[in-house]
């Protein structure tokens, strides 16, 4: 909302204000204008208020335009977009006390996965950069952001703009619907276009889930994979953080594939926690975590990438298997030899290399 053009709001449907700029609606609520036909034209609106509006609100006719729009612009100063062009992660040490000899600078658009064995420190990492670290967490790791140490305001009170975090475990406890969720968070964050937005998470968050739910499912009745294919959703269309923080997606039950090329096509950095060989190759490096410190950093290579169609086709047919349980199926002797002879023609039949 930093660079809106609030000249144009003149020409506007009080329905088109409201739908670009939300908070216009407690605007005109104040002004006791909430019944007013939303079909009219702002100019025309403070054209037909009659002498007796203006003076019980003690100002001229042309203030209301000039009030809407200070109004307005208050209300973009404190949801103002944060930009950052770079974070940086300076090593510290690992549970033996030995000095960690990486950093990194990581940039919009990249993807950056952390490996390691399960215990070895990888949500640790994470936590570091949520909270910003300064050589004051167990790690005595720093994180720098644009190359800078963050002031305590930005630490301590960013209201979550600069750090969006999706954790293995995501609880409900509010007793509303996936419907009224959405719609809860598009007009705290003042999104434009909210019915657009609330149908288009709805949509991207069932295409992730393995399970479709409906916009008046009950948030606290969905399973742990729908409610964070829910919040992936909801945090590519609706968070304005520029840094989002994954632990373990594939232990969701989502598309995790979908997911990541969600979240990555908004220009974010993504760093993602993750035992998954095929998450993994498909982040530009990964940081391997050792004893609880960073052990090396590995830029993804060619040949690593060029084996990534030959992973995911076998991670297709052991997802195939893996729906067949599921829905009560049985296996056949060259369902399994299709796992392992891979290419062989002939054998696997419908789940056949390519």
């Amino acid at each position: 909302m930093k660079n809106n053009n609030y000249e144009e709001i003149l020409n506007m449907t009080i329905g088109e204000i409201e739908n670009n700029y939300p908070m216009a609606f407690d605007f005109f609520l104040n002004y006791n204008l909430s019944y007013v036909n939303k079909n009219i034209i702002f100019k025309d609106l403070i054209e037909s208020l009659n002498d007796e509006f203006y003076i019980n609100f003690g100002m001229e006719k042309e203030e209301l335009y000039t009030k809407l729009i200070e109004f307005l612009k208050e209300f973009a100063q404190n949801i103002e977009i944060v930009n950052i062009d770079s974070i940086t992660i300076n090593g510290g040490y690992n549970k033996l006390k030995e000095e960690e000899q990486n950093s990194i600078t990581i940039y919009p658009g990249e993807i950056i996965s952390i490996v390691g064995p399960t215990g070895s420190g990888k949500s640790r990492l994470l936590e570091d950069i949520e909270c910003l670290a300064q050589r004051d967490t167990p790690t005595n790791r720093q994180i720098l952001i644009n190359g800078k140490i963050p002031s305590d305001e930005t630490r301590y009170d960013m209201d979550g703009k600069l750090v969006a975090q999706l954790s293995q475990n995501m609880n409900f406890v509010m007793d509303l619907t996936v419907e009224e969720f959405l719609q809860m968070h598009s007009k705290s964050r003042f999104c434009k276009n909210q019915d657009d937005i609330v149908k288009k998470c709805f949509h991207y968050a069932n295409k992730l889930a393995g399970e479709e739910f409906e916009l008046s499912t009950k948030i606290t009745q969905l399973s742990g994979g729908q409610s964070r294919a829910l919040m992936i959703s909801d945090t590519a269309y609706m968070s304005y953080s520029p840094i989002v923080l994954i632990d373990e997606i594939e232990n969701a039950g989502i598309d995790r594939k979908e997911a990541i090329r969600l979240l990555s096509r908004k220009d974010k950095i993504i760093l993602i926690s993750t035992h998954d060989p095929i998450l993994a190759l498909n982040a530009n490096k990964r940081i391997v975590i050792k004893n609880g410190g960073i052990s090396k950093i590995i830029t993804t290579t060619k040949e690593e990438r060029e084996s990534l169609e030959y992973i995911e086709n076998l991670d297709n047919i052991l997802l195939d298997l893996r729906n067949k349980v599921r829905n009560g199926e049985i296996l056949n002797k060259k369902d399994i030899e299709c796992v392992l002879l891979g290419e062989g023609e002939g054998v696997c039949g419908s789940f056949m290399m390519i």
